[in-house]
């Protein structure tokens, strides 16, 4: 069986965010509010079962994620971690400043595009990672990888990195480049399988639209992580929040005739699920019309803790 853990199911800056006082923000906060759940930064945890676990991106929330889930705990010998290998989606802080959580010795392997490993080898503070402990293995768009365990002998899952549309993370972009020059290998999408029974799910939490080789790729796949940012375009306008639209950030919108839920509706696919949801999405308040919208829809909201068994 494959074992998949929900470790962060909001977008960067979390719920609540830090600085933020919208409805959202300040309904997590309030303890005695139980329709609006606080949240991490997203990420994901995959298992066979053998106490072995990879993180599918490094949440800057890392560390509380690895206090709230025993799985991911040390429990043996004076160092030890059940993580044994972190694959990343792509270069945006929220998904790569929880390596620095892991720079304590401990060994591990870092998978990602040569775009990504590009980023971390230019910025020095990810040499806190020792590489007499921590190996850098690159995964090409279309090659399939089988993660090992620590001694190299095959776990039983595959990993198939594909190109989603996408941009840059922010702190790379070139404003006088087409798409701020992003490029393939900046946004990826991965479908994990399990080897011994061929079932798969495939983790998109960046997504800029649904071209018809994505949907025809999706298309009745039994489990689908996708990317939950905003409910519609202009939400940080609209919420006063910020300037950015969700496609200027590389985002889809969840509603309306061009959104995720209508791209979603023929492609069969059997449970779909929103994580990177960002603090000004409605669909993270259970009392929300937007939320009934959803789970109408045939789609589930992701959260911190969430199990799923494949």
């Amino acid at each position: 069986m494959l074992h998949v853990l929900v470790l962060g199911s909001a977008a960067g800056g979390g719920l609540p965010q830090w600085n933020c006082n919208c409805d959202l923000c300040r309904r997590a906060r309030d303890k005695n509010d139980t329709a609006v759940t606080p949240r991490t930064q997203s990420s994901l945890a995959i298992s066979k079962g053998n106490g072995e676990w990879f993180l599918l991106n490094a949440s800057p929330d890392l560390r509380k994620q690895i206090n709230d889930n025993p799985e991911l705990q040390s429990s043996s010998g004076r160092r030890h971690s059940p993580i044994t290998g972190v694959l990343l989606t792509n270069a945006d802080v929220d998904h790569i400043a929880g390596l620095l959580n892991l720079r304590e010795s401990q060994p591990f392997v870092v998978y990602a595009t040569s775009r990504v490993h590009s980023v971390l080898a230019a910025n020095s503070v990810f040499n806190v990672l020792n590489p007499q402990f921590v190996e850098r293995k690159e995964f090409s768009l279309g090659v399939p990888i089988e993660l090992t365990d620590r001694r190299g002998n095959p776990i039983g899952i595959t990993v198939d990195t594909f190109a989603v549309p996408g941009k840059v993370a922010l702190y790379l972009e070139d404003p006088n480049a087409k798409n701020f020059g992003s490029a393939p290998e900046d946004t990826v999408a991965l479908k994990v399988t399990d080897t011994s029974t061929g079932e798969y799910f495939c983790y998109v939490p960046g997504c800029a639209s649904m071209p018809a080789d994505l949907a025809d790729r999706l298309r009745g796949a039994p489990l689908v992580f996708f990317d939950g940012t905003v409910w519609v375009d202009d939400e940080m306008k609209s919420t006063g929040t910020g300037v950015k639209t969700g496609s200027r950030m590389g985002h889809m919108h969840l509603s309306g005739e061009d959104g995720t839920i209508a791209a979603f509706a023929d492609l069969d696919v059997k449970r779909k699920i929103f994580v990177h949801i960002n603090n000004t999405n409605p669909v993270l308040a259970d009392d929300s019309r937007e939320r009934a919208f959803v789970e109408e829809a045939g789609w589930e909201i992701g959260f911190d803790g969430m199990r799923v068994t494949l």
